[in-house]
């Protein structure tokens, strides 16, 4: 009711995810000119999960909670009702019918955005032991745990949560395996609970006012409709529910107050500049809404003390011309503390059509003409923004010593962003006089970006010309899996029987960071199994290890080159175009020109050493299980 919106979406990678919708936010996923997927730009060392939401990009909004494979269903929110005072303050429910559950959060401002942290609200798997999911390679079984699939769920009128279940083995697959017809409606409720639903008449003030109150959305618009059609003679009943315990009651006030004529309007001004902040919000946005002028409350929203409300006014003058908007934007931009990143990017959405304005005016006033001594907010701004005009200062923020790695980094990507010939002349510089990084990080942009965005620069002989990238003088080397080692190990149930030791395991698992990212230490090659272990049974971790290609992670397919001179790489495709770049064990990537290419593709095995071929003993086994379970 305060005008948060909040969804759930996937792919088949594993990444679905909640978040908080950012208004005018880029989503991520395929390129923001629509043309390519987030597999053709993903960068080294990039997760599924930052590539596919593209949160390395300027411009993307922040993905929420990424919890992995999933199939999301219906979402809703829950602002008071049945369930009592744990969740007065609100509760955000989202069906996850891969995973046989109701996600429950309980979201809480954090800057200009939200902190959403899951748990499960109602499942019938707690062991999280799944099947029938595309994640999961699409087996089936008829363990009941995993034929809970909650396709949607919504409050009732009587203030009751009712999910909808549609009861199947599969989910996706273009199928339905449940010949019993076993859908079903659940009512969640506390036990003794009595439904009850108001009789509203719709006829009298006192009615609608009992329907914008309503625990269910669509008899709060009828109220709402239904109010606003009284105008002016609304205005005692509704400024009552400003009043109301329940804040998003009052919230449902502000949005209906500016319809409701002059007197309304002063109300929601006088709400702009009261105490509530969460009001304060919604009063900017019902006035905006309603197409009453927020521009005149603007210089004093911008200093507001709250991000959230600074956010709101940042989104909401993305429209308006920097003549109008480039003082609200200069305020807003003081008001960034260089962490949040929903507020840095809705900096970026106050900006938009006037970026270069915004840089110079920004620039004006907390900026600094050395680019290695800019503050972390606004070289956050800049990477944000990355006008032509910051090309320069950019590439000598990437090359300058005292600069972190990172921030070199982030200065080679906001190059990047930078589509006119003016970036990709400067990414060429960067990439001949530049070491370390800046050199590896800009060559991998041009050997990108040549195929699309940079295509028509010149950009393939311009790298020949000054030595950057010559496919004919390109040193490759053979990488394969060393050949399978034939061994039969006890059954499954004998080794989990061991006891395994978690000290032994770490100890163990060293030779996992060859290719595994493991707390703080590794290579982003395979797989992160810092949490892996508290997602995942022991059974099917012990598989993992032993059998590691009889349930590959997707995402993770193994992949093999094979050069017109006999030599066999194999690893992870990380970019598919001309060059191909290819990840092998160890983390080593090498660039393959198509042009000595004989053949090329996945080849149905999983690039991880099996349990015989490291030469594991079931004991070994034991012990590096125990110690990803104690992570």
């Amino acid at each position: 009711s305060f005008g948060d919106v909040f969804q759930n979406d996937n792919d088949d990678p594993p990444a679905s995810r909640t978040s908080f919708l950012l208004e005018y936010g880029n989503a991520g996923f395929c390129s923001t000119d629509g043309k390519r997927s987030w597999q053709s730009d993903r960068r080294p060392g990039q997760s599924t999960p930052i590539a596919e939401w593209r949160q390395e990009d300027p411009g993307t909004m922040p993905s929420g909670d990424v919890y992995g494979g999933g199939s999301p269903t219906g979402i809703c929110f829950y602002e008071g009702g049945a369930l009592g005072a744990a969740y007065s303050g609100g509760l955000l429910l989202s069906c996850e019918p891969a995973r046989n559950v109701v996600f429950g959060y309980l979201p809480v401002q954090d800057g200009a955005g939200f902190k959403l942290e899951r748990f499960n609200f109602l499942t019938t798997n707690e062991v999280q032991e799944f099947a029938g999911t595309d994640f999961k390679g699409g087996r089936t079984n008829d363990d009941k745990k995993t034929l809970f699939r909650p396709s949607d769920v919504v409050v009732g009128t009587d203030g009751a949560i009712y999910v909808a279940d549609w009861y199947d083995a599969r989910v996706g697959g273009h199928a339905d395996h449940d010949n019993t017809l076993s859908g079903a409606i659940y009512r969640v409720a506390p036990k003794g609970f009595k439904s009850n639903t108001p009789k509203i008449d719709l006829s009298s003030t006192e009615g609608q006012i009992l329907a914008i109150k309503s625990n269910a959305l669509n008899v709060r618009n009828l109220g709402f409709t239904a109010l606003k059609k009284q105008k002016d003679k609304a205005i005692p009943a509704v400024k009552q529910l400003l009043e109301d315990p329940n804040p998003y009651i009052a919230a449902r006030a502000t949005f209906l107050l500016p319809h409701l004529g002059d007197a309304g309007v002063a109300l929601t001004k006088k709400i702009l500049n009261g105490d509530n902040a969460r009001l304060r919000l919604s009063a900017l946005r019902s006035l905006r809404r309603s197409n009453n002028n927020f521009l005149d409350h603007a210089a004093k929203v911008a200093k507001d003390s709250d991000p959230a409300v600074r956010r709101e006014l940042a989104t909401a003058l993305r429209n308006t011309s920097f003549e109008d908007a480039g003082d609200h934007i200069v305020e807003l931009a003081k008001g960034y503390d260089g962490e949040d990143r929903t507020y840095l990017d809705a900096l970026g959405i106050a900006a938009t059509g006037k970026e270069t304005e915004a840089y110079n005016a920004i620039g004006r006033a907390m900026g600094n003409k050395e680019p290695s001594q800019w503050s972390k907010a606004f070289s956050n701004i800049v990477w944000r923004l990355h006008p032509e005009k910051s090309a320069l200062m950019l590439a000598g923020r990437a090359m300058a010593a005292g600069v972190s790695d990172a921030q070199k980094k982030a200065a080679v990507v906001a190059i990047a962003f930078i589509d006119s010939k003016v970036g990709s002349n400067t990414m060429l510089e960067l990439a001949e006089r530049s070491t370390g990084i800046a050199k590896a990080e800009s060559l991998w942009w041009l050997l990108n970006k040549k195929n699309h965005t940079w295509k028509e620069h010149g950009i393939v002989n311009s790298l020949k010309s000054r030595g950057i990238y010559n496919p004919s003088s390109i040193k490759l080397v053979a990488a394969e899996l060393p050949p399978e080692v034939e061994r039969e190990y006890k059954p499954t149930a004998e080794i989990l029987a061991l006891k395994g030791d978690p000290v032994k395991g770490k100890t163990l698992a060293a030779r996992c960071y060859m290719c595994h990212h493991i707390e703080g230490t590794g290579i982003d090659y395979g797989p992160a199994l810092t949490d892996y272990g508290k997602t995942q049974t022991s059974e099917v971790i012990l598989q993992s290890i032993i059998k590691p290609s009889a349930d590959i992670a997707s995402g993770y397919d193994g992949y093999q080159i094979e050069t017109k001179d006999g030599l066999k790489i194999q690893g992870r495709l990380l970019s598919a175009g001309d060059p191909l770049i290819i990840q092998s064990m160890g983390g080593i990537t090498q660039t393959v020109p198509k042009s000595r290419v004989k053949s090329q593709g996945k080849f149905g095995k999983s690039l991880m050493m099996s349990a015989a071929q490291q030469g594991l003993s079931e004991q070994d086994v034991a012990d590096i299980v125990a110690y990803l379970k104690s992570l």
